[in-house]
Formats: structure tokens, sequence, C-alpha cells
């Protein structure tokens, strides 16, 4: 019973000391006969799911973490949500930091559901919305174009794909993203690419629109994981149908990033954080 009851601690205590800051790059191409040869072997850099107050002060794990992304010579960093655990002031001492991230053709940004702060406790409607509105600076001051139900055309030599951005929608939470008028005006572009910070959209809204490849995050793959036989399997899986890795149907295609940060229990275990590098290549 002793050893029995020492095996769970150590995983336990191995998560909190090392499966949390023990990142994991994850290389993964894209081909596709609808990318415009000059944006062939584009190489963007997903992270998701910071949740900056999750983060001990001294914690030296988000400056391994910027490192490594650094380290890919990413032309465009994509973050996908949940910055902060619920409040703005989360993230403030991480700003700089976060703000020397490179990327040669920019950093792009999008909300996740913890970010809208739906879970404190506000003395106001006009607290929790000041909140918000100080989240979007912090996003500025890192360097980051906030995507609100928008879109922007990324162009090379004469050729352009669309980047679109949309506000959070999951099911069982706060709906607050558009789609309608996140792909609006984006129709003729030949190759697009979208960030919703919640899996589950890709079924219920956006799977047969066309979209190239869609980036979400919000799982955390349960921030827990066992490999049996080369499979991983995590408590995700029975929560949502696309968990993390890469998913195709009918030619559009879903990464579910695991996350960077931690919320709750303390660290991973079997589930490290994760920079993701998807290489974009033409066939």
């Amino acid at each position: 019973g002793l050893y029995a009851s020492a095996i769970p601690f150590a995983g336990v205590l191995y998560g909190i000391t090392k499966g949390r800051r023990d990142f994991r790059v994850e290389h993964v191409p894209i081909p596709s006969e609808r990318l415009p040869k000059a944006f062939d072997g584009l190489r963007v850099v997903q992270i998701s799911d910071l949740h900056l107050g999750s983060f001990p002060l001294d914690s030296d794990i988000v400056q391994r973490g910027v490192e490594l992304i650094n380290l890919q010579e990413p032309d465009l960093v994509l973050f996908t949500g949940d910055l902060v655990n619920d409040y703005a002031d989360e993230a403030e001492p991480w700003l700089e930091l976060l703000g020397s991230l490179k990327a040669r053709l920019g950093k792009y940004s999008i909300l996740g559901n913890h970010d809208y702060s739906d879970y404190a406790r506000w003395n106001s409607p006009e607290g929790k919305a000041a909140n918000l509105e100080t989240l979007k600076r912090h996003h500025a001051a890192m360097g980051f174009r906030l995507l609100l139900d928008e879109h922007l055309e990324l162009e090379r030599d004469g050729e352009r794909i669309g980047l679109l951005g949309c506000q959070n929608w999951g099911r069982g939470f706060q709906q607050y993203g558009d789609l309608e008028k996140t792909v609006a005006g984006t129709e003729q572009l030949p190759f697009r690419v979208l960030m919703t910070h919640d899996p589950t959209h890709w079924d219920a809204q956006v799977l047969g629109r066309g979209i190239d490849l869609t980036l979400s995050g919000h799982t955390h793959g349960a921030q827990f994981g066992v490999k049996i036989n080369g499979t991983t399997y995590s408590p995700a899986q029975w929560i949502y149908k696309h968990w993390a890795g890469l998913y195709e149907e009918g030619g559009e295609r879903l990464y579910v990033n695991r996350g960077f940060g931690f919320i709750g229990f303390p660290g991973r275990v079997g589930m490290p954080p994760e920079i993701t590098v998807l290489e974009l290549q033409r066939t």
C-alpha cells in the first residue's frame, strides 16, 4: 500500500517540479495546394494558454519558453488565448519579457475564455469592462495585434493569405465570438488561417466553410496523460472530441495546442507544455 501510494505522489511531485517546465517543440507540416507560392515554407509558431497568473514571480519558466520560441526563428507568432486566469494585472510582470518575442511578419493574438474574467467577482460591470480594456492594452504592449472578430491580409511578393481571429466561442461557455463577422470579406483569399480559442467551435461552426487551418488551445490536454504502446491517453479526450494535435476533415485542418501554462493543478504530468512550429508547404 505504501509503495502504491508513492507512485501517484511521485507523479504529482514531478508534474510540479519538472513537468510544467519541460517544453516540447512540436514540428507540424501543413501541406496545401491552395497555399500561394510566396508563402511556401512559412514558419508559424503557435502558443496558447499562458495563464500568467499561475507562475510564481521568481519562476524562469516563462523566460525558458520565450527563448525556445525565438530559437525557432518564426515568421509569425500566433497566440490563441488565455493570457491570464482572471485579472489583467497578472500579466504585468511578464509584459517586457513577452515583448521580446520576435517574428519577421508580426505577432497576433485572440482572447480565450479566462481573458473575459467571467470567473472573478466584480463590484460592478464597469470594473469588469475596465479589466478587459487593460488586458487589450497588455497585448499591444507585448507587440501583439489582437484580433477581435476580424481578419487581416498578409502579403508576400504580391500574394496574399488571410489571418482571422475570432473571440471566444465554446460549448458550455459564454459565446462572445462572431464567426460571420470574422470571415466576412475573406472568401476570395486562396488560403485562410483562423485563430479561435476553443476547439469545440470547429465542429459547431467552422467546419465546412473552407477554412484551411484553424488553430485552437483551451484543453491543456487536461495537464495529464499516460502513454501506452506509443499512444497518449488523457482525461481530456472524454470531454473534447479534438483535444490535442492535428485533425483533418474534408481538406480542412484543426490544430489543438496543449498549452504553455497551467491552471488548477500547478503542474503537468505526461502532458508537457507545447510550442508548436507549423510549416506551411505548397504542394
